[in-house]
């Protein structure tokens, strides 16, 4: 069966449907196809009514979760992980958004699966995007690069090689609740990654779990962005954000 036909069949079925269908992390799942995304560009500017989160200079934008000022590095106008120091997240408070970000893993790449360059874009700090080497790199389907992570795996895999600067582009609507804390609206999010559509307006589950259903839980309408420290030295550049009303 060729990569075009898995992925017009995949799309005949709802997104809730295909993610419900398998346990959470199964190695069962079938991995999505490979598509190569083409080769890197420089980064674009942000649009002028972008909220800049990082330009290349500093870490003013970010902190750690006691609120202290973030432990990571900026190197060669990229932020760098430093393993152990925990996550950052954003000084903004953020809800619907436009999100652009930029990473790379490093290279040569160590270790397999999902201790190869891992890390995460959590939207409101509890809906991850999975930031992972997933090239020529095995790992349970719904947990690779692109992944909304526990939920649903990437239409197609269009990761560059590690080293090679990768491009997310997400659109995120966050969860409406009602006045008794159920859900009115899911959240919904659509990504491309490096200009390869990988999710399609799919309506999340709930909070980002592992190794268990996802569920929702009440929260505030706009919350900090966050980027995990998962114990590798992912890099970061040119995050910028575009707040979207209704």
């Amino acid at each position: 069966m060729t990569g075009k036909l898995v992925i017009a069949l995949a799309l005949l079925l709802p997104a809730s449907a295909r993610a419900q269908d398998w346990a959470v992390h199964s190695l069962e799942r079938p991995r999505p196809p490979v598509v190569d995304p083409g080769p890197a560009r420089p980064p674009a500017p942000p649009p002028s009514d972008a909220l800049v989160l990082f330009d290349g200079r500093d870490l003013a934008a970010w902190q750690n979760d006691s609120g202290a000022p973030a432990p990571w590095r900026v190197v060669d106008g990229a932020m760098v992980v430093v393993p152990g120091s925990g996550g950052i997240k954003t000084r903004q408070a953020l809800g619907d958004v436009q999100l652009h970000i930029e990473w790379r893993t490093p290279a040569p790449p160590t270790d397999e699966g999902q201790d190869r360059g891992n890390s995460g874009v959590f939207l409101m700090g509890f809906y991850e995007v999975q930031v992972l080497d997933s090239y020529r790199s095995d790992t349970y389907a719904d947990g690779q690069a692109s992944a909304i992570y526990g939920q649903y795996p990437p239409l197609v895999n269009a990761t560059r090689p590690p080293g090679e600067w990768q491009t997310y582009d997400i659109v995120f609507h966050r969860p409406r609740f009602a006045a008794d804390g159920t859900v009115s609206q899911p959240a919904r999010m659509t990504v491309l990654l490096n200009g390869v559509l990988v999710q399609d307006a799919v309506a999340l589950q709930g909070r980002t779990a592992h190794r268990t259903r996802a569920q929702y839980q009440p929260h505030e309408d706009a919350l900090p962005l966050m980027l995990q420290d998962h114990g590798a030295p992912v890099q970061f550049r040119n995050i910028w954000a575009r707040p979207l009303s209704k």
